[in-house]
């Protein structure tokens, strides 16, 4: 969080001390909503615009054109059954998590040097590469579906009544690691309509100045 977005969240807080006070910031979400709270490592973290109106996109998001493959340009529909999603749904979902809905799990799919660079607050690492489908080590796999995703394994097939809604994103509309898990997570039979894809990713939520962390919570 940088110093507009500390100094803004000090406001926040402030102004929710005083009953009847509303937070003065110039740069809200949306007309109706100031921000939102959720939980990352077990600390609440706000997260809102940050609040000054000259700020410029993260230099790791700034750049238009990577090599493709792999970096080519995503559909707006990557899978029949799966809902393309943007920012504020993103925020409904997180939300829903921080007031204690444990059915749903918001995935960010990038590898550790991306984590590096920063992260939304509230959201849960699960890197492509560990959840390849087929190449992945088959141990780990079966421990993410079991463990984090409420998928169990019976008589040699995978059962997914019971498993969480997941929203997934990586790094933008020109990255592939999320949509790579979710065809994965596809054809081994998670249902289509518990899967939503945030197709603008890190780069969307970074040029709207939406509050990201370091993995270190600095």
């Amino acid at each position: 969080m940088n110093n507009d977005q500390h100094s803004a969240s000090t406001a926040l807080r402030t102004a929710s001390l005083v009953p009847g006070a509303a937070p003065t910031l110039e740069v809200s979400i949306t007309a109706d909503l100031v921000s939102v709270d959720v939980m990352h490592h077990g600390s609440k973290v706000t997260i809102m615009r940050n609040q000054h109106q000259n700020n410029t996109v993260n230099p790791d998001f700034a750049q238009t054109s990577r090599k493709c493959p792999p970096f080519c340009i995503q559909p707006s529909e990557l899978a029949p059954g799966v809902k393309t999603i943007a920012e504020l749904e993103v925020l409904h979902f997180l939300k829903k998590i921080y007031d204690g809905d444990a059915s749903m799990m918001v995935i960010d799919s990038r590898t550790n040097a991306w984590i590096e660079k920063g992260v939304i607050p509230g959201t849960v690492n699960i890197p492509w590469d560990t959840l390849n489908i087929g190449k992945s080590d088959p141990a780990a796999v079966q421990a993410i579906l079991e463990n984090q995703l409420g998928a169990k394994q019976q008589d040699g097939f995978w059962d997914f009544d019971n498993v969480k809604t997941l929203v997934m994103f990586c790094n933008g509309p020109w990255c592939g690691q999320s949509s790579t898990t979710i065809k994965d997570l596809l054809k081994i039979g998670y249902p289509a309509h518990k899967m939503l894809w945030y197709r603008g990713g890190m780069q969307d939520w970074e040029s709207l100045g939406l509050t990201t962390l370091k993995p270190s919570g600095k």
